[in-house]
């Protein structure tokens, strides 16, 4: 028991006690369509990598979108982006289905979501507590994107590279040639 705040000698202290031990591993999923993967997610992935031990990139099998890419082509451009950016604690994987039921199968105790607008917010905060109900240990980390990536979507940066816009500064050139390729086979 405590006495003025204090504890007694014989016993000890629970905040010592938990100091002393080594945390756990936190292992943080980033899931996503990623057609194709741009800045802006990098970025989410660069800094949620700092606050996690282990970041996993969650690409996902199947979506309701219209996809441009497979699901190797965009866990590509990932492994690329992760290796030219030294992100030595962070690995992509695909998965389909429940993104929680992935979470707990990689050990993952948080999922992180990149916010641009109000819209991704409501969207967002839907989804996080859906997963709540069906995953309460698994908690929604909410990462608000850098101001120079805040315009950017895939669907926009999509159209932009289908009217042969410049896309520097808004995805890796991985990416980029990709989209020219894709969009473009004939120049």
């Amino acid at each position: 028991m405590q006495q003025n705040g204090q504890s007694r000698p014989d016993q000890p202290n629970p905040i010592e006690s938990d100091m002393a031990r080594p945390p756990d591993r936190l292992i943080a999923l980033y899931p996503g369509s990623f057609d194709p993967m741009h800045r802006g997610h990098l970025d989410i992935a660069r800094r949620a990598a700092r606050i996690a031990d282990e970041l996993v990139v969650a690409v996902t099998v199947t979506s309701s979108k219209n996809l441009m890419f497979t699901t190797q082509e965009r866990m590509g451009f990932w492994r690329a982006a992760i290796e030219t950016e030294g992100l030595t604690n962070v690995r992509v994987a695909s998965f389909e289905g429940l993104t929680v039921d992935f979470a707990r199968g990689v050990g993952a105790r948080a999922i992180v979501k990149g916010l641009r607008a109000v819209t991704d917010f409501e969207a967002e905060f839907q989804q996080a507590l859906m997963n709540r109900k069906l995953a309460p240990e698994i908690e929604t980390l909410m990462i608000v994107t850098a101001l120079p990536h805040l315009f950017i979507s895939s669907s926009l940066l999509k159209e932009v590279a289908r009217l042969d816009g410049d896309l520097d500064g808004i995805v890796t050139p991985e990416v980029r040639l990709a989209l020219h390729e894709r969009l473009h086979p004939t120049k």
